[in-house]
């Protein structure tokens, strides 16, 4: 049987969603936890096939022992070389664990909804194919740490993703969302849709049907990379180092 993927979740009600669903049709077990409710992270990750830490409503920034022990584990599959990905929380985790800034946009702007991404020459190296639009919900950013390649940037909250050493990925949209998920979050956090920049939550489903399509082929694409394992650092011609200096002087928001 394959090695499992340790999946990291923050909620009762939880689910890895796409990411699941995309793991179980390839055979390769889900190994789901969730820390914040007393279930221990593994010390090692030798016998599993890599890790997926998922969002939440808490901020990396919380004093709770659960979030605090999170981030200090991720120096198991740091050290490991383990596939790692974060997904909105579990990337502002990595982002915290690494050195970066994690806070909220200095207007208390939100993303939650639909928003433009461009995905960066290093980003093409990854994955050649990223969607324009991605799904996110959160109101919370981080800076690029440092040693780290940006992979896709965007308006407001300009850091989206990122990629440190030859094997974690960190995201801030959520490819992984489901329509019952968004229809669950539009429910259980409306009051989320009120924040500033916040799309309203017709705008949610209007426009799903035109980006999710490519959502799903480049979740697809990514993750077929990423269970491959760990990959040389790629070396980055001049566009890719002016993009990524910007990225490090400019921090996680765009100017204005």
């Amino acid at each position: 049987m394959p090695e499992p993927v340790l999946i990291v979740l923050h909620q009762e009600t939880s689910t890895p969603g796409r990411v699941g669903q995309f793991l179980q049709a390839r055979g390769i077990p889900l190994d789901i936890r969730r820390p914040r409710f007393g279930e221990r992270l593994p010390e090692t990750l030798s016998e599993h096939a890599g890790a997926v830490v998922f969002g939440g409503p808490m901020s990396a920034n919380d004093p709770d022992d659960f979030v605090k022990q999170e981030i200090d584990w991720l120096a198991v599959p740091l050290k490991e070389q383990k596939p790692f990905l974060g997904i909105c929380l579990g990337a502002q985790m990595l982002a915290k664990h690494l050195g970066a800034r994690v806070a909220p946009h200095p207007e208390g702007k939100a993303e939650i909804g639909y928003y433009p991404l461009r995905a960066t020459l290093d980003g093409h190296r990854v994955c050649p194919h990223w969607p324009g639009h991605v799904y996110q919900w959160h109101r919370e950013g981080f800076e690029l740490p440092a040693g780290s390649r940006m992979l896709a940037e965007g308006d407001m909250f300009r850091v989206q993703a990122f990629r440190h050493g030859p094997a974690a990925f960190g995201i801030q949209f959520h490819p992984e969302v489901t329509h019952a998920m968004m229809c669950r979050w539009t429910t259980r956090g409306h009051e989320r849709l009120a924040l500033p920049g916040a799309r309203p939550r017709v705008d949610h489903f209007a426009e799903r049907p035109m980006y999710d399509g490519a959502i799903r082929a480049w979740l697809t694409e990514f993750l077929d990379g990423w269970l491959a394992g760990p990959r040389a650092e790629a070396r980055p011609g001049r566009g890719a180092e002016r993009v990524t200096g910007m990225a490090m002087a400019a921090g996680p928001y765009a100017a204005g």
